[in-house]
């Protein structure tokens, strides 16, 4: 009997997780991660998306994600295909890079966008990685505590900060209080 076929609503943000074969690392070092989030660029101009938060861990990672025109099963495939090319290639071996199919859970409404993103902010916390989630450079979180950030184009700031009342730099902050 094959896979239930996933359901796929356009507009609607998706928590998405993806996690190394037998939860061994996917990313060793920082070259992998560059290497995965610039692979993440690359797809968004091809097929856009929009990103409202995202965490590379150790193991595994999570994204925030939403498309309007191409389903989410494709961006993941395409993601995840072209991530396990480059680290089996760089780390010369073959077989499965990820465990198995990516989890995705429908986000729903204003609660489910900010405990959603709060979640994966804190995912570094919670491993005891860091003690602050701006600390940690694989994740969105600091490019929406440092105001000077600039972010890559598929992820939409707004998302979540629109969520909140007053001027950018409030909703900032606003928005980094709600996490920590």
């Amino acid at each position: 009997m094959g896979r239930a076929k996933r359901i796929f609503i356009s507009n609607l943000f998706y928590h998405v997780v993806c996690r190394g074969n037998r939860r061994d690392p996917l990313f060793r070092d920082t070259s992998d991660f560059q290497a995965f989030l610039h692979i993440l660029q690359q797809l968004h101009e091809k097929y856009p998306f929009d990103i409202a938060s995202y965490c590379l861990m150790t193991n595994h990672f999570h994204l925030q994600i939403r498309s309007q025109h191409v389903t989410l099963s494709k961006i993941m495939s395409l993601l995840n295909k072209r991530y396990a090319t480059y680290y089996n290639t760089k780390y010369r071996i073959t077989g499965h890079v990820f465990e198995k199919r990516f989890y995705d859970k429908v986000i729903n409404g204003k609660k489910g966008m900010l405990e959603v993103s709060r979640y994966i902010h804190l995912n570094p916390v919670a491993a005891k990685m860091v003690k602050h989630p701006e600390h940690y450079p694989w994740s969105s979180f600091y490019l929406y505590h440092y105001a000077q950030s600039v972010p890559p184009s598929y992820l939409n700031l707004g998302h979540l900060l629109d969520f909140y009342e007053g001027t950018m730099e409030e909703k900032r902050r606003k928005y980094c209080r709600s996490i920590e």
